[in-house]
């Protein structure tokens, strides 16, 4: 039986504003699953990513990852297993040289220098960068500020990967490449995305939110293939459904 990675049970959330980002959401994530989180402008994705590596905390309801209940007190901890990629990468690269980023968590984690630095040539590697680790950050096209920041949360070693709009204002290459490496990977990965063509090639399942709820889920071609409901969410079936057969 295929262990769950991720649970979340009854999530509520309202901002002081009084907006109410989260209204009772729910859901299961299974070890090496790769899920979308998808809606419109609002719905609730990137507050409920938040809430999954323990930035937000909920005022009722639970987020658990495997058996450990995310709490205040054991969410430093609990992010060991979790690793977000935040839309805008320039929220992660913020030291001299892209060697000295990937190398931030793992130090401060309490890695040695010399293990840090076998995290930070793994990590680039695996995300192909290695050529740049001794660039500055600000010198990266928009593609490689990406899979650096990516490079980040793998030098972590998480179990999960979190990311929100990872496709935003790449070119066709570099969107095309980040594709084919999140297809490679093995870690349970949440995305919250309008990039739909993207949901539709990386992953099996689809969680569709709107005004705080979950109000469809179910295997990607079944959801995004129905237009009345992608209508009604703010949404509309993407072009490669399009050209697909239905069966």
């Amino acid at each position: 039986m295929t262990s769950v990675a991720m649970e979340v049970r009854d999530l509520y959330y309202t901002y002081p504003d009084g907006t109410e980002a989260l209204r009772g959401v729910s859901f299961r994530v299974k070890a090496g699953e790769a899920v979308a989180l998808v809606g419109g402008n609002g719905a609730g994705k990137s507050t409920l990513l938040l809430h999954l590596v323990g930035l937000l905390f909920a005022q009722r309801g639970e987020v658990h990852i495997g058996d450990t209940c995310l709490t205040r007190e054991n969410a430093a901890q609990a992010r060991r297993a979790v690793g977000m990629v935040f839309q805008d990468p320039d929220d992660q690269l913020f030291m001299p040289t892209v060697a000295e980023d990937v190398a931030f968590g793992p130090l401060n984690a309490g890695v040695s220098p010399e293990q840090a630095v076998e995290h930070v040539a793994s990590a680039l590697a695996r995300v192909g960068m290695s050529h740049v680790r001794n660039r500055p950050p600000y010198r990266l096209s928009a593609g490689e500020k990406r899979a650096v920041a990516l490079a980040t949360v793998l030098a972590m070693s998480p179990k999960i990967l979190l990311l929100d709009e990872p496709s935003s204002n790449l070119d066709p290459r570099g969107r095309r490449r980040l594709i084919e490496l999140l297809r490679s990977f093995e870690h349970t990965r949440i995305i919250a995305t309008h990039d739909l063509e993207l949901v539709v090639e990386i992953c099996a399942r689809v969680f569709v939110l709107d005004g705080g709820r979950i109000v469809a889920t179910g295997p990607v071609g079944e959801i995004l293939n129905d237009e009345e409901l992608m209508r009604a969410h703010a949404l509309e079936r993407p072009h490669i459904l399009r050209h697909r057969h239905p069966h």
